[in-house]
């Protein structure tokens, strides 16, 4: 069972949704309206959530910025961005601060499910949707070539992290293929997120795409 909270202005969705959550055996830890909120909730909360679930739209402090205030003060909480926007730009911006996954607020339960179970199980959650926006999105930008200098310093060790970490397996899975211990993997997680200022694990596939790691 995860502690869970929602971010989000609309109360008739926002209170369907917790039903829908506490349906799937996990608890509502709070609810917010908008970031502000949220923060001063959370200061007052005796528990720190293990999931926000977070709208973008939102009056006082939207969703990028309370994406970005977890991200700086509570890494440990995990973020699943629910929005209508299906554009690259709010999933990109989004995951740039720090969500471990992105779905519609149209989507159907079972994605909702399994979006939450993958976050909790293996750290993010990586939808056809997500997959489609950011191949779109890195065809048609530019190649950073800070980001290409760096590929070239990573170690061998890491760069196979890497491959896998594009893959659906776990760390702990990774660590068995690489023949290491799920520790080890932990360790070149952390230092690539150090590395590479990036802070999640979707952030680290995109990484590796666009920096010819791995081929599409």
């Amino acid at each position: 069972m995860a502690k869970i909270v929602l971010v989000d202005d609309h109360t008739l969705l926002r209170n369907g949704l917790a039903g829908l959550i506490e349906s799937l055996g996990h608890k509502i830890l709070f609810e917010a309206n908008h970031g502000k909120e949220f923060i001063q909730k959370l200061e007052h909360s005796r528990e720190l959530p293990d999931m926000v679930l977070l709208d973008i739209n939102m009056p006082e402090m939207d969703g990028y910025e309370t994406a970005n205030w977890i991200k700086k003060n509570k890494p440990a909480v995990a973020m699943l961005a629910l929005s209508m926007y299906d554009n690259e730009t709010a999933i990109l911006r989004m995951l740039r601060n720090g969500a471990s996954g992105y779905i519609l607020k149209d989507a159907h339960p079972n994605e909702l499910k399994m979006a939450i179970e993958a976050i909790l199980n293996k750290g993010f959650y990586h939808s056809e949707l997500i997959s489609g926006k950011i191949i779109h999105a890195l065809s048609r930008k530019e190649d950073d070539p800070g980001n290409l200098l760096k590929a070239h310093e990573l170690t061998d060790k890491e760069h196979h992290f890497l491959q896998f970490a594009c893959s659906e397996l776990t760390y702990r899975e990774i660590a068995e293929k690489m023949g290491v211990s799920p520790r080890t993997v932990d360790g070149y997680r952390d230092i690539l997120f150090t590395k590479l200022n990036i802070k999640t694990r979707v952030g680290l596939a995109v990484y590796a795409i666009k920096s010819g790691i791995v081929q599409l």
